[in-house]
């Protein structure tokens, strides 16, 4: 019998036979040493109770577990289990959830994750980052990779082409930023994206509702003045532009111009 590799997710991938599951968009981490750059951005302390999302083969996994109080890491790939499992059972305080993030039940996990730090799949990353911003409010901080253009848009500014939608709901209660860019070298297999480390830290609580909602039928038609826009979501177009007007701003102006807050001060003013 060949030995084993000695880096986790390698030696796992060989141990158990596991070939990467394209569809899912499996992207095993393979360089153990951004391991520590990602503890060192989200301050793991000894209080933490963190939750993952895309446990993969377990190597950030079992990092997390000798750091903090308790992981919470959920998995919807089966047949990743007995590399898992290798990997948390030396680890009573691990929690595995073999499920679909974008549908499990977050806020009934216990104990109540504090912080989210994780290798998110590219299919799903905006949404469950902001699904932790709108669901967990004890969550003050997450840390993620994440692919580039998720990342940019999530920490876009007002006027830039990457805002949007996604880069408004976190930042209005988050400071969202870029880390650094992380070397495709470091995923198995290669993707053929680039990845970013991106990091959100609590401001304040989470959009309600109807702030979502406005936000989301202002960006569904970008190239609409605002109230056109929102006019098609069934909302009155005189009232968002009186709004406007109320706050400083243009009647005609985009969604693209209205910063987090003004967004905020939209919704209040409408309401």
């Amino acid at each position: 019998m060949s030995e084993l590799p000695a880096q986790p997710s390698l030696r796992r991938l060989k141990a158990f036979g596991i070939r990467p599951n394209r569809e899912l968009g499996q992207n095993f981490l393979i360089d153990s040493n951004l391991l520590a750059v990602i503890g060192r951005e989200a301050e793991l302390g000894d209080g933490d109770v963190v939750l993952e999302v895309g446990g993969g083969l377990g190597v950030l996994s079992e990092y997390l577990a000798s750091r903090v109080a308790h992981v919470h890491v959920v998995e919807v790939d089966r047949k990743l289990e007995p590399a898992l499992r290798d990997a948390l059972d030396p680890h009573p305080n691990t929690t595995l959830h073999f499920g679909d993030a974008v549908r499990l039940d977050l806020a009934a996990l216990e104990p109540a994750p504090t912080k989210v730090v994780a290798n998110l799949p590219y299919g799903v990353a905006a949404t469950v980052i902001l699904r932790v911003v709108e669901e967990l409010p004890r969550v003050e901080t997450q840390v993620a990779m994440v692919q580039r253009e998720v990342g940019e848009r999530l920490a876009a500014k007002p006027g830039s082409p990457a805002y949007g939608a996604p880069s408004v709901l976190a930042q209005l209660a988050s400071e969202v930023r870029v880390i650094r860019p992380v070397s495709r070298s470091v995923f198995h297999p290669v993707p053929n994206v680039d990845s970013v480390l991106v990091g959100l830290r609590r401001t304040g609580p989470p959009p309600d509702p109807g702030l979502r909602a406005l936000v989301s039928a202002g960006f569904a038609h970008r190239r609409k003045a605002l109230p056109g826009s929102l006019a098609l979501a069934g909302m009155d177009r005189d009232r968002a532009r009186a709004a406007l007007e109320a706050i400083g701003l243009r009647a005609d102006a985009r969604a693209e111009t209205l910063g987090p807050e003004q967004w905020r001060a939209l919704h209040e003013a409408m309401a």
